[in-house]
């Protein structure tokens, strides 16, 4: 099989703000792009694959007819026709709401498909740009009702400056909010259930305020203290570093100026690689050779064993 390329999905929001047109080099006058839904197989919002043999066919349907050679054994028997990871661009101008996504389980009790655990990998953010990741001090269901009613509920969460580079992992159950002047890219499970717990009583285009979720939430939040929220890693050139690694993805980042081979040949998983500075050329097993551009995210089949990579690029790597 070869690379596939997708047409993302461009989402306008009230919180958006204009860097991601630029940054993916679009031609579009969309405004207040709050998120590019890079890989997605959110039924009703799956992206189309925008060139090769599969042009025009959604990913689910590339999955349903690739199967085991597009997602891995393991990964088709798990996930089924479904592909099971969704990747963003979030670019917030405002404040997102305080929010907590429920694990599979809670999902599962509450009717849902599946809960959302995800991480954020920060890009050039502004100066000013602050998130909210994870409790900062031990809170009760009882007073997390209250201080949501009193508009103290930030109080109890561990706020963070945003530098690029800076790694979060939320996993399900984990309070967190994006602030106002981030830009991140986000690799979640394919779910698109968000509890909002508080939203600074604004108001939407219609003068109204937008749903909370409270008591939902109340039954997904884990009140887990921890002393640091902000994952822990040293840079390293031409090599791979590992972020992160957890049930429903294993991502790691690359930061490259000299030829370097991707060695896929013992993993049975698709993988998702995505450019987020500088551009290079990808050839694989078949010879067959793919620009990378920045702001462009690249599926790999499960059937390709090595990718070599030629130029000065910086990309994470993600796959299950």
């Amino acid at each position: 099989m070869s690379l596939l390329k997708f047409t993302p999905i461009l989402k306008t929001t009230l919180w958006g703000g204009h860097k991601i047109i630029s940054f993916k080099h679009l031609d579009s006058s969309q405004q207040q792009v709050g998120e590019s839904w890079e890989i997605s197989g959110v039924k009703d919002r799956e992206t189309l694959v925008s060139e090769g043999k599969y042009k025009g066919k959604t990913i689910n349907e590339v999955v349903s007819l690739e199967q085991e050679r597009l997602l891995g054994t393991d990964n088709y028997r798990r996930f089924g026709n479904v592909f099971p990871l969704l990747i963003k661009f979030i670019d917030a101008n405002r404040d997102l709401s305080i929010q907590v996504h429920p694990d599979d389980e809670t999902a599962h009790r509450q009717g849902k498909e599946s809960g959302k655990t995800e991480m954020w990998y920060c890009l050039h953010s502004n100066d000013n740009a602050k998130l909210y990741n994870g409790l900062s001090k031990s809170i009760t269901k009882e007073q997390y009702k209250h201080m949501v009613e009193n508009d103290t509920i930030c109080d109890a969460l561990a706020q963070y400056n945003v530098n690029e580079g800076d790694v979060f992992f939320i996993p399900a159950g984990r309070i967190h909010s994006i602030g106002a002047g981030c830009f991140v890219i986000e690799i979640q499970q394919t779910c698109d259930v968000t509890y909002r717990i508080y939203d600074f009583k604004r108001k939407d285009k219609d003068g109204n305020y937008r749903e909370l979720h409270v008591q939902e939430a109340s039954e997904s939040i884990d009140y887990t203290v921890l002393p640091d929220y902000r994952i822990h890693y040293s840079s390293c050139k031409n090599k791979g570093v590992k972020l992160v690694t957890c049930p429903y993805f294993t991502t790691s980042v690359y930061d490259l100026n000299k030829p370097f081979t991707l060695d896929y040949s013992r993993l049975d998983s698709f993988v998702i690689l995505i450019c987020f500075e500088g551009e290079c050329v990808l050839t694989c097993d078949n010879d067959e050779r793919t620009t990378m551009h920045v702001g462009e995210s690249l599926l790999v089949p499960a059937t390709t064993s090595h990718i070599k990579v030629e130029g000065t690029v910086k990309f994470l790597e993600t796959y299950v």
